[in-house]
């Protein structure tokens, strides 16, 4: 499925960000403890990596419903609870995606403007993927919440929410770690 390749080369470039960020902070570290010297592009652009990594890796969790959640008081509520809570949560986080995406659109101009003191790229490539993380949230959580108000919710999609899946995000990332 299309979806599925799209979150697989999220992953990928998020993999990529890892590995770029681990050589330029490894190779600055021996360049300064070795050589007395260091490469300063590689501070700041392991800065960068590092917001996409985390700003990326938030649309692949949003996307496997793995973010943190109040999933104690959720599990005590039946399923008309669940999707009460679920259609809330998925409101507030449709506000705060729309909160994020207005704010990083009045910034963009700003940001256009100013450049990074080293690598000179402007700060929009930086600050930029506010634009990204509010759109991907925002869809993921906007198509949730449209099969939960017209009641077409995956079988288990609702005790996956509320954290009481057998087998669910839950048990497939203990999965993973073992």
């Amino acid at each position: 499925m299309l979806t599925n390749r799209f979150f697989q080369l999220l992953e990928l470039l998020m993999t990529a960000c890892l590995a770029a960020m681990v050589v330029m902070v490894f190779g600055n570290v021996v360049l300064r403890y070795a050589f007395d010297s260091g490469i300063a592009v590689s501070e700041e652009l392991s800065r960068y990596l590092f917001v996409w990594l985390t700003f990326i890796g938030a649309v692949v969790v949003a996307r496997e419903n793995a973010h943190m959640g109040v999933e104690t008081l959720v599990r005590r509520f039946g399923p008309v609870g669940r999707r009460i809570c679920m259609v809330l949560s998925d409101a507030l986080i449709l506000l705060c995606c729309g909160v994020f995406f207005w704010g990083t659109w009045r910034q963009a101009p700003l940001n256009m403007s100013n450049i990074a003191p080293i690598t000179g790229i402007s700060m929009i490539w930086i600050y930029g993927i506010g634009f990204f993380t509010s759109l991907g949230i925002g869809l993921i959580t906007a198509l949730r919440l449209v099969r939960a108000l017209t009641g077409r919710l995956r079988p288990g999609e609702l005790d996956d929410f509320a954290g009481d899946a057998p087998g669910g995000q839950a048990g497939s990332l203990k999965e993973r770690l073992e």
